[in-house]
């Protein structure tokens, strides 16, 4: 049965849903959840807002998000009495699906876990899916776990 599961978390509900799943099937197996929180900072560079441009001040600042998402994570699996580690990666220029592969496949990950919004059409085409490229590429099983209707983020 599943020993450790990866759990690539950005603090949105959706994500959250994912590591409820993850706390479920931990409990039942006595799984190490690891968390990974990824900074995609050419995503973030190539936003409209930034104009191009991506400061020490905006890195640092997203840096401290990234790390209280994984403090609130970590906090609920404690709570729940399991194992948990974390792990907060930036990254310049590899895709954040890549960076989850590459842990699941460097942490040796039995399960990979994720919350998706499970876009279709446009919205995918246009957004793109790392849970859908990690579902392809992942050396693992994937579970997707859905937003609920109407759950935001």
């Amino acid at each position: 049965m599943y020993t450790k599961i990866l759990v690539p978390i950005d603090g949105s509900p959706t994500s959250n849903r994912g590591l409820d799943e993850a706390i479920k099937l931990a409990r039942l197996t006595g799984a190490t959840i690891k968390l990974l929180h990824v900074i995609d900072l050419t995503a973030i560079a190539m936003a409209p807002e930034t104009g191009g441009l991506l400061t020490t001040q905006m890195v640092q600042l997203l840096t401290q998000g990234g790390q209280q998402i994984l403090a609130d994570a970590e906090g609920r699996v404690k709570s729940a009495g399991l194992g948990v580690e974390s792990e907060l990666i930036e990254s310049p220029a590899v895709r954040v699906c890549d960076q989850v592969v590459d842990e699941a496949r460097r942490w040796r990950a039995e399960l990979i876990v994720i919350g998706t919004h499970g876009r279709c059409g446009v919205g995918r085409l246009m957004i793109g899916s790392n849970a859908e490229q990690i579902a392809r590429l992942a050396p693992a099983p994937v579970l997707l776990v859905r937003a609920t209707e109407g759950t935001a983020g």
